[in-house]
């Protein structure tokens, strides 16, 4: 097969990006949708009495449906693919709380546990692909290995910010703070000591879990145990719908659209 044979089929393989380019639509979704990841797995559990156990099952197919959609496709689409992702953090929120809650393991080793699954999930990503850019999501296997170290970061953050809310006893709103601040201290990391651009895009989406899981926590939670008590249908109600509204956006001005490239 000739060198320009081997282009062609190497190029066929290849999609259009499949995830959207990192601007401020992209964290304010993310943080959204991982404030929803708590507060909906909360509410499915508690309020409408699901259990664990059935509310798993039920968000996994849900889940597994959307990814499946996605896998499909060869090209970025807004509304399949922040679906994927909000569902992929309620799944990941129970995964975590499946292991605390149903088999007693302590918040500490789930988040150490759930840390170690992710840098491998990093370094065999890595040693695989040799880039851990978001910007060369254009096969199926770095697709594939995308998602994998998403579902790892949702479920590593609901553990981390429920361990230093309530393990660590400095509560909801304290941990929302010292959240935001570890995400400043990354932007400025980047904009002025000259952090790679991929090590901290992936830092700063780590932490944006347990710091949306923080928010919903304390949205949530009642009085007693530091929280504001709000209605889950209420909350959960207003997040989707400012999700949807700036999905909507995106699909229409496609000003999330990204060429492939090598580089966050």
């Amino acid at each position: 097969m000739s060198a320009g044979t081997m282009d062609r089929v190497d190029l066929a393989k290849r999609m259009l990006s499949k995830v959207p380019e990192v601007t401020m639509y992209f964290w304010i979704i993310k943080i959204l949708c991982t404030t929803v990841g708590e507060t909906a797995a909360d509410f499915l559990n508690f309020d409408l009495n699901l259990g664990l156990t059935v509310t798993t099952i039920v968000m996994s197919v849900f889940l597994a449906v959307a990814l499946f959609v996605q896998f499909r496709l060869r090209r970025y689409v807004p509304g399949i693919y922040w679906l994927a992702v909000v569902l992929i953090s309620v799944v990941g929120t129970l995964i975590t709380d499946n292991l605390v809650d149903n088999f007693g393991v302590p918040l500490l080793t789930t988040t150490i546990v759930f840390s170690v699954a992710l840098a491998a999930a990093f370094a065999v990503w890595y040693a695989s692909e040799r880039t851990l850019s978001i910007h060369s999501i254009y096969t199926t296997k770095r697709e594939a290995f995308y998602w994998l170290a998403i579902l790892f970061t949702f479920a590593l953050g609901t553990a981390a910010g429920d361990l230093v809310a309530e393990d660590f006893y400095l509560g909801y709103l304290t941990s929302v703070v010292v959240f935001s601040a570890l995400i400043g201290l990354v932007i400025l990391a980047y904009a002025y000591a000259r952090l790679n651009a991929v090590l901290a895009f992936w830092i700063a989406y780590i932490l944006t879990r347990p710091l949306g899981a923080s928010i919903g926590d304390y949205l949530s939670q009642g009085r007693d145990a530091g929280g504001l008590a709000l209605n889950a249908v209420t909350i959960n109600a207003i997040f989707l719908v400012t999700i949807l509204a700036l999905v909507a956006y995106l699909t229409v001005t496609r000003c999330d659209k990204i060429e492939v490239t090598e580089d966050v």
